[in-house]
């Protein structure tokens, strides 16, 4: 498929050789995007007859640090609970006004392999609200705000917190198998004699841990590995990742100096700072980062450090909820949360590709094209895997070929496209990005003055998610 899609999709370019054009002026964008939205009709509303409307109330964020920094010596339940109290403050919510709880995480601390339940109780909600715990590998919060959305609209549930987190200052390193059955085989063992040789069977092999990788469990391939590969099929030069990654930190320098990433909450940190601001996007220049070596494949890349997303701590919380229950509590909600799809492809050559398979999926359901939606916020796993997304989505032979497709959904305008900076800037906690993703498509929506938002993600496994917002009038 690699030669086939090198050969075949570089002729449908993506220009980014404006990246830094576009970030200087994305942010002035939205000025004209609200007179231009205001000198339009307003378009249909997606509400369905006999179905619930169903809200986002309102979004937080802990900031989002680089592993190994301010929170490396919490847990994730810490910042879970940091989250979920934000929310809390945020929104005057009563404790015990919440049905239901569920989180999203991708490396799970054992100890608390149940995040939602016990951030909640240290969050002080109610012990009476049930929680649980979903994984989706990075769509782990869009997952567990479509399971809010179904307890909803299945009438089981009128309020339900969902959100995620990821803690990767402190993931956990295993003993080798061989070492592990020696222990619990020692916990068993009745005599002296029987412990004796199980310690003497030990050897210095046995002692090497099990260290964990981003890594496919089906392919063995690590993600940055395999995004490295999609950007060589697609034709995605290493010149184009750097000028996206730069777009995608200037504009979120940009955002965070204009006070626009008003999600993020200030976190007193347990004998340390209080932390306001994320502390991973750094605007660098396209000299420095060409200078950059390969970070998986070796000498001939062109996947590097600047042009990936980094390994992230951080949590997430949204309040969603029917319409009618949003609105008899005094809440003005930020938007309604409609169609949304789930897509799964080829984990080898497709891994990454989750958003190209489900826009046009999710703007079939919903009965709109790409011209009708205003923003767009997409993760950003890599440069190279964002732009070889744009690459397929504005292919023909790929839409026919791979999609049971006639014709290509084509590519979202960049003005449009991630203005307030994405996850290669901003970060990706695995398990809280996706409750970024909608928080910040709600207030780019109310910012700009669109109708139509369109959040979409990639995620390990080959699967991808997405999902339209609908502004709420203001």
């Amino acid at each position: 498929m690699a030669s086939m899609l090198m050969h075949t999709i570089r002729s449908c370019p993506v220009n980014t050789s404006r990246a830094v054009q576009f970030a200087a002026r994305s942010l002035t964008t939205s000025a004209h995007l609200q007179a231009q939205a205001a000198q339009t009709k307003s378009k249909k509303t997606l509400g369905k007859p006999g179905f619930r409307n169903i809200v986002l109330v309102e979004g937080v964020r802990t900031p989002f640090l680089m592993s190994g920094t301010t929170y490396s010596d919490l847990m994730p339940h810490d910042l879970a609970r940091a989250a979920l109290q934000g929310l809390l403050n945020k929104t005057g919510l009563p404790k015990d006004a919440v049905d239901y709880i569920v989180y999203g995480t991708v490396i799970q601390e054992v100890k608390t392999s149940n995040v939602a339940r016990e951030a909640a109780l240290g969050a002080g909600f109610s012990d009476k609200i049930p929680a649980h715990t979903v994984t989706m590998a990075c769509i782990s919060s869009n997952q567990a705000m479509t399971t809010a959305v179904g307890l909803i609209a299945s009438g089981q549930c009128d309020a339900v917190v969902a959100g995620g987190v990821e803690f990767m200052s402190d993931v956990p390193i295993r003993h080798s198998r061989k070492m592990r059955k020696t222990m619990l085989s020692l916990n068993k063992a009745k005599t002296m004699g029987q412990r004796l040789a199980l310690l003497g069977s030990i050897r210095l092999s046995h002692l090497s841990p099990e260290l964990p990788a981003v890594a496919e469990f089906s392919t063995s391939e690590t993600m940055g590995h395999s995004a490295d590969r999609l950007a060589a099929a697609f034709g995605v030069t290493r010149q184009e990742q750097d000028e996206f990654a730069l777009r995608s930190h200037s504009l979120a320098k940009k955002a965070q100096d204009a006070g626009l990433l008003s999600d993020v909450i200030s976190f007193k940190v347990p004998g340390k700072d209080t932390v306001s601001k994320d502390n991973g996007i750094r605007p660098s220049s396209l000299e420095q980062m060409a200078k950059l070596r390969p970070a998986f494949i070796k000498p001939h890349g062109t996947v590097t450090a600047a042009n990936s997303s980094f390994l992230t701590d951080g949590a997430s919380a949204v309040l969603i909820m029917s319409e009618e229950k949003a609105l008899a509590m005094g809440y003005k909600p930020k938007a309604y949360l409609r169609d949304f799809v789930y897509v799964s492809q080829d984990p080898k050559d497709q891994l990454l590709l989750g958003p190209t398979y489900g826009t046009p999926k999710v703007l079939q359901r919903s009965g709109l094209t790409m011209d009708d939606i205003d923003v767009f916020e997409f993760h950003e796993a890599f440069a190279g895997q964002i732009m070889a997304n744009l690459k397929a989505m504005d292919s023909d032979w790929f839409a026919q070929t791979y999609m049971g497709r006639k014709s290509k959904v084509g590519t979202p305008p960049m003005e449009k496209f991630n203005t307030w900076g994405g996850s290669l800037s901003l970060g990706h906690p695995f398990g809280a990005t996706g409750c970024r993703l909608v928080t910040t498509a709600a207030h780019r929506l109310h910012k700009e003055g669109g109708q139509y938002a369109l959040v979409a993600a990639c995620a390990a496994g080959g699967q991808g998610h997405a999902m339209v917002v609908e502004a709420y009038p203001q």
